[in-house]
């Protein structure tokens, strides 16, 4: 089986960078001049996917916007002689493919993936969340899932190594090595306790499932805060089927945190050609203990 098609969800408050998400998606939250969700459309283009279904909710139009043509910008700027820039807003409405789907109610992100049941019908597809973005020159982080799944025609999860102390933040993993970087996995705990943690491995933001997996969502039962758990129905799915976890090569940036946000900001612009040196020297007269606690200009 060839996969095809791309599920991103992208329906949460954003509830931890409230108030600068009352009115605006924290998906369109920006790392340096790009919205978060435009990376993660980027990355699933790059692994061959054009045809796209965003899960959205209420509050989300600014993403449909973003996908969209505006015929005005584009005619502002050409009138101005802005190319690039012309270049750049074209570009974003010929990515791909894309379709939105509404979750009429926050039931989580397994009740999110199944409101895609629809669109995907009877075909694999990949599942990348829209506020984590991916850094890997060699090889995007879904086309190395895609590989997996290729060679083991199964359900296959990004997963990383991470510091005991964070691994209450994730969905963690209870796996058997089989190659190197590849395991398969036996079990899954949703946010455990350090010291109740399996391994030290937890799942990454993106996935590649078989269509069973929405037999599975069907099964379980919602719920703390009434949500219908991802981790619960892999945690089915398991025990009747192959799952594989894949510890990616590249680097997970996750945009649903500020202190994270921040950091991948800094990262990002760093690299940026015009604001990196004037950025780098900005950081270096700041970090100076004796400029600590005062203000600095420029």
């Amino acid at each position: 089986m060839t996969i095809r098609k791309a599920v991103i969800p992208a329906a949460g408050f954003g509830t931890r960078f409230l108030p600068a998400t009352k009115s605006q998606p924290k998906e369109m939250l920006p790392v340096v001049d790009k919205p978060t969700i435009q990376y993660v459309v980027e990355e699933a283009v790059a692994a061959g996917l054009r045809d796209i279904l965003m899960v959205i909710g209420k509050g989300k139009r600014a993403i449909e916007e973003h996908f969209d043509r505006n015929f005005e910008l584009e005619a502002e700027l050409a009138a101005k002689g802005k190319q690039a820039l012309l270049r750049a807003v074209r570009r974003i409405s010929e990515l791909a493919n894309i379709h939105f789907v509404w979750q009429k109610e926050q039931r989580g992100l397994g009740d999110a993936i199944a409101c895609a049941r629809d669109h995907v019908g009877d075909e694999p597809f990949a599942v990348l969340l829209g506020d984590t973005v991916m850094d890997a020159p060699a090889a995007p982080v879904t086309r190395q899932l895609l590989s997996v799944f290729a060679r083991y025609q199964e359900s296959v999860v990004a997963v990383e190594a991470v510091e005991r102390s964070r691994l209450s933040r994730y969905g963690c993993i209870r796996a058997r090595r089989v190659a190197e970087r590849l395991y398969l996995v036996q079990d899954l705990v949703e946010k455990p306790a350090p010291a109740e943690a399996p391994s030290n491995l937890v799942i990454a933001g993106r996935y590649v499932f078989t269509p069973d997996i929405f037999r599975f969502l069907a099964r379980i039962r919602r719920g703390r805060d009434n949500e219908v758990q991802l981790t619960d129905a892999m945690r089915l799915m398991v025990r009747e089927q192959a799952i594989y976890a894949w510890r990616f090569e590249g680097m997970r940036y996750d945009i649903g945190n500020k202190l994270d946000f921040l950091k991948t900001n800094l990262i990002f612009g760093l690299r940026e050609p015009e604001l990196g040196p004037e950025l780098r020297r900005f950081l270096r007269r700041w970090a100076r203990p004796a400029r600590a606690g005062a203000g600095v200009r420029g």
